[in-house]
Parts: structure tokens; C-alpha cells; sequence
């Protein structure tokens, strides 16, 4: 079966620690510490481990607040808007008009559902340590697996709060979890990774568990983050040229059934959904359907700075001149009136990812405009519709639903898929001066989007060309790196934390990239939007992280500090 690891989630849960401190959540079931004793045990609190990815958690009402996707976050940045009214779902408003404090519900989301994961580890690994201490056998892989899972968790915590506590399989035995957050723990979370690489196998017999090479890919994107990209590019490069991975033929199957657990795919998170009310669909995206055709809710909308971004002269970027000219949109217009779709060329890759008016819609017929945009024009969400996250008309026997008629999509989030692993890389080759070798890694991106089928019937001039030789100028070729991460990986939660760490937030050299990027971002979606800018605050280097949450600094007794400017 396709996802079987993943079928029997919500059949097994397990309690890890009775405390009440702030990184403890409670699980839903029991099985006894008897039950587990054994190598069965060990691969049923595994999969405890793998079930947290999705970001569901007890201790928040809402599944979107914890959703493993990263969703929320695009809505910082200039890929995004979170869609909706103004009014609906107020705290997120407040993220994408940077009005940020310790109190927002959407970082609490993420505190719990991260450190969940960071517990249901340790249980793997401190129940290890007893088989090993009563005679039994090490597992080494599994261990692996635990490790791996411990450092996606606590890489997404470093990368989203900045200074969080390191919680250890001994500090999960001895139920002793208010540690302090003194700073980054990038040399844990490399530590877990270099065991997982150390001990995982080439390959896996179950889909979605990670071995040898994602572990090498996650190692690679760890230290990337700290800036050291000479360290980081020989591993990637192995990734690259030894690993089982590839580009697929078609862009969109990326986000498709189709490309569930394709050669792709390094690690994802395994999403299947079952008719009816659905638990293990992505309810962290259940908020993200076009209000339209039944659909709910109308949040995560693009921006039209997005959409520009597509546009392209000789089948090229428009590097810096992307939002000289706005593609056409339909803001203003209802259904009903005149609308001349847009007839400059543009990158194909634009109508995957984004839904506008007269093009498809994942199967669903022409989108018609302002009749499947839920806000007004009060409000500041633009008329674009996301696709990426949103199932096809043809694969509605993959969706559940849940308790208030919310959709729940059974298809799968790529954590890391190939193409990025490949951008990762040429970014690093540029920054060790190997300008060519990162044209190539660009290029066959591009080359896959060139070759990829565009929409049937779609009124558009679709042109995009690699990129010629030579690349000669590295800040050139940085910005085209970085370009391409945009238009190949937008509204799929990467954004701001790109953005962040071209800032230097996490190699010890600051600037002031996401600002200027933001700054920009403002005054043009205002020309779309004449209200946006009024609403909008102002992005400061202190949002580079999001606060630690209130309820945590509280329940551990102080023992947390706050991140500057919270």
C-alpha cells in the first residue's frame, strides 16, 4: 500500500511524561511500559513520532496553528497573503501585518506541535536505552530514525524561535523539561543528523522513512542555514550525484498524486485521507480551499508580487524589473464584467501555482474571478487563489473531511524534494566562486518547467529558456539563485526562511535583505491593493523570529527568556 507506515496513525499514541511544563503534550491513548519493551514497541513509538510531522496537537483548538506544511508563514512574506477576510482568524492578520507578540496563537501552534515531535524522539531513543541496559539489541536504525525525527523537529523550532531549549532523551527520563534557551542549537540538531547519515540505510522498505541520503540532505540544509556553504556543498553535491533522486518529468505532479513518494521526493510528509471525517489528511491546510464549489475557507492567497515574479522577456527572469509591470488581475471587476487575460509571456510554472482568472483551476473548470474570492475589496487579500495545496477535480476519492465540513487532502508535503536540494546547492556554488557548475543546477530546473505540459486551453504566452553561459558576475548569479528558489519552490512554506537567512539572521552577518525585499513588496501589492499599505506595520529584524510564546514562559516558571523585541 502506498502509505502503509502511516494507515494506522490514530490507532496507536502513547503517553510520554505526566508533567505539565511548557514542552510536554499530552498523546490521546496509553499502551504500557510491558508492551513496549521490545523491538515492535520501539517501531510503535517510532510511528507516535512520524504521526506528529502533520503539526496536530491537544493543546490548541485548531489544527492550522501547529500545521507541519509551514503554510502561515508565506503570509510574512511577499509570496503570500493569508487569504480570507480581514477579520477571520484575527491572530494571523496580525502576522501579515507584523503586529507579532508572545500571545499570537499561530507560534503557540508550532511550540506545541514541534516539541511533541521532540518528546515522542526521545521515547524512541530512551526506550533504546533500556533494551540496551536490560541486554537487548541497540537497533541502530531505528535509533537513526528517532534521531532524524528529533532533528527535523528541533531544526524547525531553531529556525522558527531562534533561542529554544535543547530537551535530551535523559532530560526526557528524568521528566526533566524546563531547560533554559541561552542560544541557537544548531550543533544538536547537526549532531542527530551526522548519526542518522552515520546509521540510516541507502534505502527503506517503507515509504516516508527517511535514510542515508535525506539524512545527508537535512545535514547539508542545517549548515547552509549557518552560512557555512563551503561545508555544506560536498554533501550535497553526494546528494546530488549518488543519491536516488531526480526531477520528475512533469513540475505538477509535484503536487499531485502522482508524485507522492516519487524519485523527487526526499522527505514528506505522509498525508492520507479516508472518506468521512478524516485524521490523518492535512488538517493543517483545511482552512485553504477557494471559497467556491463547496470549498472552505479561502485563506493562503497569492500575492500579485508573486505573480510577477512570472513574467519573463526571452524566456528569462526579469530579475529586477519584475514588477515594472503588473500581470493583468481582475481586483476590481466582478465575474460579470469585461477581462483581457494577460498576453505577455510568462514562466508556465505560474499557472501551477497560482489560480487566476481564466486560466483552469485543478480541473474544476475556468476560473471565473471575484466569484471564488471570498473577501471584499475591504479587504487586503488579493484575487489569486493558491493551487499547489489544493487536490485536483480528479482526485476527490483522496479527500476526508472533519467535523465542521472542512476538507482534509490526502496528498503529501514535501519537506525536501530534489529541486530544492539542486537550488541549495547552486546557491552554495556561487558562494564558493563555481558559477557554472550553479548555472547548471538552475538550469535543469528550468529545463524540467520548460518541458513540463501547460495548462490545456489556457489563454497565456508561456516562454522560459535556460539561462546562457557563461555566468561571470557572482552577485549576478546570486540573485539568480535566489530567483529561482521563488518561482520553483513559492507558496510551499520556504519563503520567509529564506528571506531570514539571507538577512545573515544565522551566519553572524546581518543585513537588511528581508526589509528591502518587504519595503518593495509593500509598495507594489499597493498598487493591487490601495489599503494594503495603510494596514500593513513595518517588518523589523526582530521578526527574523517569531516571540517565544507567553503560556510556555509562563509554565516554566521563567526559566525561558523572550527573544528581543517581544
Amino acid at each position: 500500500m502506498k502509505k502503509r507506515l502511516f494507515i494506522y496513525l490514530t490507532l496507536f499514541a502513547v503517553i510520554f511524561a505526566c508533567s505539565d511544563d511548557f514542552t510536554d503534550v499530552p498523546a490521546i491513548g496509553a499502551l504500557s511500559d510491558q508492551t513496549l519493551q521490545n523491538e515492535q514497541g520501539v517501531d510503535l513509538l517510532l510511528i507516535g513520532a512520524y504521526s506528529t510531522l502533520d503539526g496536530r496537537n491537544q493543546n490548541t483548538t485548531d489544527d492550522w496553528f501547529g500545521t507541519g506544511d509551514n503554510w502561515w508563514f508565506d503570509a510574512l512574506t511577499d509570496d503570500a497573503h493569508k487569504g480570507s477576510t480581514d477579520g477571520d482568524q484575527p491572530d494571523l492578520f496580525l502576522l501579515e501585518t507584523y503586529e507579532i507578540t508572545s500571545a499570537n496563537l499561530y507560534p503557540l501552534g508550532m511550540w506545541y506541535a514541534r516539541f511533541a515531535g521532540v518528546n515522542r524522539a526521545n521515547a524512541v531513543i530512551d526506550l533504546l536505552d533500556k533494551l540496551v541496559e536490560g541486554g537487548g539489541d541497540d537497533l541502530p536504525a531505528k535509533r537513526a530514525e528517532a534521531r532524524f525525527l528529533r532533528g527535523h523537529f528541533n531544526f524547525e523550532l531553531q529556525r522558527m524561535f531562534g533561542n529554544v531549549p535543547y530537551i535530551s532523551e535523559q532530560n526526557f527520563r528524568d521528566l526533566d523539561f524546563n531547560q533554559p534557551n541561552p542560544g541557537p542549537i544548531w550543533d544538536k540538531i547537526e549532531e542527530d543528523f551526522q548519526y542518522a547519515v552515520d546509521n540510516l540505510p541507502d534505502s527503506q522498505a517503507d515509504v516516508g522513512r527517511p535514510n542515508s541520503y535525506t539524512a545527508k540532505a537535512y545535514l547539508a540544509k542545517t549548515i547552509l542555514y549557518q552560512g557555512d556553504h563551503a561545508r555544506a556543498l560536498p554533501i550535497f553535491t553526494d546528494v546530488i550525484n549518488n543519491g536516488p533522486y531526480d526531477l520528475i518529468s512533469e513540475f505538477a505532479d509535484n503536487f499531485r498524486l502522482a508524485g507522492d513518494n516519487s524519485q523527487e521526493s526526499l522527505f514528506s510528509i505522509q498525508f492520507l485521507a479516508e472518506s468521512g471525517i478524516s485524521y490523518n489528511g492535512n488538517l493543517g491546510g483545511t482552512l485553504n480551499f477557494p471559497n467556491a464549489l463547496g470549498f472552505c475557507c479561502g485563506f493562503y492567497q497569492p500575492t500579485q508580487d508573486l505573480v510577477n515574479t512570472f513574467q519573463t522577456s526571452g524566456g528569462l527572469p526579469l530579475l529586477d524589473t519584475y514588477n515594472d509591470t503588473d500581470v493583468t488581475n481582475d481586483q476590481t471587476l466582478l465575474s460579470t464584467d469585461p477581462f483581457t487575460p494577460h498576453t505577455g509571456p510568462l514562466d508556465p510554472r505560474l499557472d501551477y501555482t497560482v489560480g487566476r482568472r481564466g486560466i483552469d483551476y485543478n480541473g474544476y473548470g475556468i476560473m471565473p474571478g471575484q466569484d471564488w474570492i471570498r473577501a471584499t475589496d475591504a479587504d487586503i487579500s488579493g484575487p489569486y487563489l493558491p493551487k499547489k495545496n489544493i487536490y485536483q477535480a480528479g482526485e476527490t476519492a483522496n479527500v476526508g473531511g472533519g467535523v465542521w465540513g472542512q476538507q482534509a487532502a490526502g496528498i503529501n508535503y514535501h519537506v525536501i524534494r530534489f529541486a530544492d536540494v539542486l537550488l541549495m546547492a547552486a546557491e552554495c556554488e556561487v558562494e564558493v566562486g563555481s558559477l557554472e557548475i550553479a548555472r547548471g543546477y538552475v538550469n535543469r530546473v528550468r529545463a524540467r518547467a520548460a518541458g513540463s505540459t501547460t495548462i490545456e486551453g489556457a489563454d497565456a504566452t508561456y516562454e522560459i529558456a535556460e539561462y546562457p553561459g557563461p555566468w561571470t558576475v557572482q552577485a549576478d548569479a546570486r540573485e539568480a539563485v535566489r530567483f529561482e528558489r521563488r518561482l520553483e519552490l513559492s507558496m510551499e512554506g520556504h519563503r520567509y526562511f529564506d528571506l531570514v537567512r539571507w538577512s545573515g539572521r544565522w551566519s553572524g552577518s546581518p543585513n537588511n535583505y528581508a526589509i528591502d525585499v518587504i519595503t518593495e513588496y509593500v509598495a507594489n501589492e499597493t498598487r493591487t491593493i490601495d489599503n494594503f499599505a495603510p494596514k500593513v506595520g513595518t517588518l523589523s529584524t526582530n521578526n527574523y523570529v517569531m516571540p517565544i510564546p507567553i503560556n510556555a514562559i509562563d509554565l516554566s516558571g521563567n526559566i525561558l527568556d523572550q527573544n528581543t523585541g517581544y
